[in-house]
């Protein structure tokens, strides 16, 4: 029979073992006491891979493990644009940043990390479409293919501070052709996302084309 962990630091290792990265507020439901996370981190037991934010040393890496971090600093937020693109495997472009859609009215976490590009979405386009996802243990909301397409026409046609980061329209029909190749995304899925979206006039010649010859 396993030894069930007695200790606080006992316990705060067992619950890494078991979430992949736990912030300190879940520590503290634990009843586990910021100075023992403190001790782990010295000792090297730990690792502070965000402010508040822990996990096991020599976890590895992915190009995903920042989506888990994300998560657990803003668990509202949803992979979005190229990232979310690259991660169902639609594009062959690496983002520099990972792409990330927030509410209007939320506020942009404050973070070290420069790794992050916020975009704000309106609860109408935040809503629909969202996968989930499990990366490192941790629950992550990804945009699904169909509408990561949309998003990606969306935000090529628009100017102004807002879009200064957008990815080009040359993503979203690299995205759009893969996705149909690939039956990972539906003419109707898109279609459907592009009407509730107000844009299937933009998005309609380049779907037809694709589509033509199917």
């Amino acid at each position: 029979m396993q030894k069930k962990p007695s200790t606080q630091a006992e316990r705060a290792l067992a619950l890494l073992q078991q979430r992949g990265m736990i912030r300190t507020s879940e520590f503290s439901n634990a009843g586990i006491a910021a100075t023992t996370l403190s001790r782990l981190k010295e000792a090297g037991a730990i690792v502070q891979v965000a402010r508040g934010l822990y996990e096991l040393p020599d976890t590895g890496f992915d190009a995903n493990r920042a989506f888990a971090e994300i998560a657990k600093i803003a668990p509202r937020s949803v992979i979005c644009l190229t990232s979310a693109l690259a991660f169902h495997d639609l594009t062959d472009q690496i983002p520099s940043r990972v792409f990330v859609a927030i509410g209007r009215k939320d506020r942009q976490p404050k973070l070290a990390s420069n790794r992050f590009q916020f975009v704000h979405f309106s609860d109408e386009q935040l809503r629909p479409g969202v996968e989930r996802h499990l990366i490192h243990q941790v629950p992550v909301q990804i945009f699904s293919p169909a509408k990561t397409i949309v998003d990606l026409f969306r935000y090529a046609q628009g100017t102004g501070a807002r879009y200064r980061h957008s990815p080009g329209l040359s993503v979203a029909l690299e995205g759009m052709r893969e996705a149909l190749r690939t039956r990972k995304a539906k003419p109707a899925e898109i279609a459907r996302y592009a009407t509730e979206a107000g844009i299937w006039k933009t998005v309609e010649p380049y779907l037809e084309a694709m589509t033509a010859n199917a």
